[in-house]
């Protein structure tokens, strides 16, 4: 089987492609991506000379790349992963944001449907849902409205809706799941988790939204590629899945159990203007993927955390170079 991954050299692409190309030792893995900012074609240089790893610089954007790429390794199943992702970046440049998350994932879609794929599962977001009362009991299920509410979480709205048309007019074998917030090693340090321990590792200090009370849920990447790999595999065409970990946090939470395991006080808490809408909470209804797939989260937060902690303290040599890459500063909104 040869299974095309589109922008696995960003953080859960990459996690994902080492996942599969090691449980799946007979398969050929194609990592397409545009090396933006946040991709870092290094973090898979270990698979470059097994036989069953390739990479393609290619922008989904270019129909006919991406066509040729597909015919050119037969591809059984596509995994798109591609994506602008940072929605502090999506309010200063939502073109950039429209332009991949849609129309980069139509043009994979309509490649797909051209070449008879297999396959085709897109990775999407809770926060195509909106937001939930921080004070409430409320849950996203795969069926509740579409309501997003910045330019990034509407882009990839829009993705999932295409998929399913591609599934209902013309019969492409399409499946799509919806993750809460993801952590884990090769995180570019632009997010919460990996820029507040990259910034104690330099000594800096971690800035907050005045608004850090509200919540997401915190899901292992681990646990996402392996909820990836069995909708791959046995998802029904059509269908959507939920992937959350049930494991709700504040960013003040998150915060402070990272300033606690690295022995630091809360000093190092500075508070800055929130961004332009700031969804006050995210949680995701799994019990679909769970009851159908078998799929259930393995890994505690307080142990996952602590794991990533150590992975960004003992790999500097991998985050400091992009560190200047970032192209936001999150403490700049009112400047």
């Amino acid at each position: 089987m040869t299974v095309l991954v589109t922008g696995g050299s960003g953080f859960i692409g990459t996690n994902f492609i080492r996942y599969w190309f090691n449980k799946y030792v007979n398969d050929t893995v194609v990592n397409v991506d545009a090396l933006t900012y946040a991709g870092v074609k290094e973090s898979l240089a270990e698979l470059e000379y097994s036989g069953r790893y390739f990479f393609e610089r290619a922008d989904i954007c270019d129909f006919d790349a991406v066509d040729k790429i597909i015919k050119r390794y037969k591809t059984d199943a596509i995994v798109n992963f591609a994506a602008e992702s940072h929605n502090s970046y999506a309010i200063v440049n939502p073109t950039a944001f429209f332009k991949t998350n849609l129309t980069g994932a139509q043009n994979l879609l309509e490649a797909a449907r051209k070449n008879k794929v297999d396959r085709f599962h897109q990775i999407s977001t809770c926060e195509i849902f909106g937001e939930l009362a921080l004070d409430g009991d409320g849950v996203f299920y795969e069926d509740t409205p579409l309501r997003p509410n910045t330019p990034y979480n509407a882009s990839k709205a829009c993705a999932n809706l295409a998929a399913y048309a591609y599934y209902k007019t013309y019969g492409t074998p399409v499946t799509i799941s919806n993750c809460s917030n993801n952590y884990g090693p090769y995180q570019f340090p632009e997010k919460l988790i990996p820029l507040f321990v990259t910034n104690l590792l330099r000594n800096k200090p971690l800035t907050l939204y005045r608004e850090s009370e509200n919540k997401r849920e915190w899901l292992h990447v681990d646990d996402h590629c392996k909820a990836i790999g069995v909708i791959l595999l046995n998802g029904r065409p059509g269908e959507t899945y939920n992937i959350g970990s049930g494991v709700e946090k504040s960013v003040e939470e998150v915060s402070d159990a990272i300033l606690t395991y690295m022995g630091r006080s809360a000093d190092y808490k500075t508070y800055v203007p929130s961004r332009p809408v700031h969804d006050k909470r995210y949680l995701l209804d799994s019990s679909k993927i769970k009851r159908e797939l078998g799929w259930a989260p393995v890994t505690a937060f307080e142990e996952g955390l602590a794991d990533t902690i150590e992975w960004y303290k003992a790999n500097a040599a991998w985050w400091r170079p992009l560190i200047d890459r970032r192209p936001l500063d999150e403490a700049a909104w009112e400047k």
